[in-house]
């Protein structure tokens, strides 16, 4: 699954690599592992023995004066192209329910994304990647009865 997982994250278009986030993380003192992309892959332990892998995006988005980085959490993976409806409508509204990050689709995959400024403290940075895992952990639970693919 985990090979899916990579193929399947890996279409977001490649941007010029921020190396802030490397001295970031290592500052945090979080493992982690590189991607083809340059992409920060890393896996935690949650409750009850269960995992949940995150990516720290390394490029950096721009819109304006702002600078954004991307912490992607995936939570679920569809059996086709297309999500079933109440599975589309769950995260819906989970994401209005949740105040820093939101559920995306990414290809066939529901990828919970939290979007945090690029120059973001370390302890930002760090509370972005738990609120992650927390979120994306949660919904696998529900979304898969209780399976551990993520």
């Amino acid at each position: 699954m985990l090979v899916l997982l990579a193929v399947g994250l890996a279409g977001a278009p490649a941007h010029a690599q921020d190396a802030r986030i490397k001295q970031q993380l290592d500052a945090i003192g979080h493992d982690y592992e590189v991607d083809d992309d340059g992409d920060y892959r890393m896996v935690f332990e949650t409750e009850n023995g269960r995992s949940q892998l995150v990516f720290v995006i390394s490029n950096v988005e721009r819109y304006g004066s702002h600078q954004v980085r991307e912490i992607w959490a995936p939570a679920y993976q569809a059996p086709g192209d297309d999500f079933p409806a109440v599975v589309a409508n769950k995260l819906l509204e989970d994401s209005e329910e949740n105040k820093l990050g939101a559920w995306v689709k990414q290809g066939d995959m529901a990828v919970y994304v939290v979007k945090i400024d690029a120059q973001a403290s370390n302890d930002a940075l760090d509370d972005a990647i738990e609120y992650a895992v927390k979120i994306a952990d949660q919904m696998e639970i529900v979304l898969t009865d209780g399976d551990d693919e993520f």
